[in-house]
């Protein structure tokens, strides 16, 4: 496969294709016959959500932007669709490659086989096993239709060969997020609010909430947000707040002098922010194994989760939606019986050589 359509269109994309361009770039450089075009669907298009990450993250400019933000989610689907379909007939591919589990990379992977183009599909086999998460039903339908499956853990594997993919198309690679995150550790900035907020390394909680089943419920927001209040001692709480869950909160009317609501931080400041934390609240999968690879404490707002690594090996764990769950959460945390956790295997910054390593010999 040496020309390659990389799909990207929200956040989450965006730390797990940089190490791929930057391993395809070095192939090249050393004379693998190996390309690669960007499109970028626009799925997210608030410059903080969005335009910080491809200069922070060293991304080339995308060759193509298709400005598909905004609409629900079948008037994104097929706005993606139409889009890249023309994208696609006009710079033909040997391959699309799509990652994570987003709606740009349903859209395209569709799209793609439709016009006899071979789909390679970046974080394969996850599974939460909840149909109500849009995620999971892009996931399926992704992974039903991919020809190349690049998996972060072994569990990843076993999902994908017991719903029918031949093992030959599975390759257990690691985690391209991971990549980045090793890469840029180095890097981070201290945001603007650590001084003005006066934070402490180890005596301040992260939080992060955007998920339908903990923000479209007015008062289980609410709920949540009083008992972390009540239950993280003198703790600042710091809550970059993603624009879905702005529009809701502003309705709860909820202030506390140790709440800090915040815009959409930069990647490179969020994980300054992380790193240094006592604990994140989120109920994000991504967040989870930065956590784990950092050694930060970290409290999922879900019932399920599909990055189980996380919680078997990591520093994760899976309180529930149930607001009553977050008092012994933190009881835990400060009597300092957290677990340590580990980092999981093949998580070591080398996931995206290994990618194209195998793109150019299939």
């Amino acid at each position: 496969m040496n020309k390659i359509t990389i799909i990207a269109g929200a956040r989450p994309n965006f730390m797990k294709i940089a190490p791929i361009i930057h391993a395809i770039l070095e192939a090249k450089s050393n004379g693998v016959n190996i390309d690669y075009r960007l499109v970028h669907t626009g799925q997210h298009y608030d410059k903080n959500m969005s335009g910080s990450f491809f200069d922070e993250l060293q991304i080339p400019s995308p060759d193509n932007n298709l400005k598909c933000g905004g609409g629900s989610q079948a008037e994104q689907t097929a706005n993606i669709m139409i889009a890249f379909e023309k994208e696609l007939l006009a710079h033909s591919a040997d391959l699309v490659l799509v990652v994570g589990d987003v709606t740009s990379t349903m859209a395209c992977a569709i799209v793609a086989q439709k016009l006899h183009t071979k789909v390679a599909h970046v974080e394969a086999g996850i599974r939460s096993n909840d149909w109500s998460m849009p995620e999971e039903i892009n996931r399926l339908v992704t992974d039903s239709i991919t020809n190349y499956f690049f998996t972060t853990s072994k569990t990843a594997n076993k999902i994908l060969i017991e719903s029918g993919v031949n093992k030959e198309n599975i390759y257990f690679v690691g985690n391209t997020m991971i990549d980045t995150l090793l890469k840029q550790q180095p890097n981070f900035i201290k945001p603007k609010l650590w001084d003005d907020y006066n934070l402490q390394v180890k005596n301040y909680c992260v939080i992060t909430l955007h998920r339908p089943a903990n923000v479209d419920e007015e008062n289980k927001l609410k709920e949540l947000i009083n008992e972390i209040i009540i239950n993280s001692g003198k703790m600042p709480l710091v809550f970059p707040m993603h624009p879905r869950t702005k529009a809701i909160f502003k309705k709860l009317n909820i202030n506390h002098p140790r709440l800090y609501i915040l815009p959409p931080l930069s990647y490179l400041e969020f994980n300054y922010l992380v790193e240094r934390s006592k604990v994140v609240i989120t109920d994000s999968g991504g967040i989870t194994e930065e956590t784990t690879v950092m050694g930060v404490p970290c409290m999922t707002l879900r019932d399920n989760t599909e990055r189980p690594e996380t919680i078997t090996e990591g520093t994760n764990e899976l309180i529930g939606t149930n607001p009553e769950a977050i008092a012994p959460a933190f009881k835990k945390l400060l009597s300092n019986k957290w677990k340590e956790g580990k980092v999981p295997e093949m998580w070591d910054g080398k996931t995206a050589k290994r990618i194209v390593d195998i793109l150019t010999k299939i």
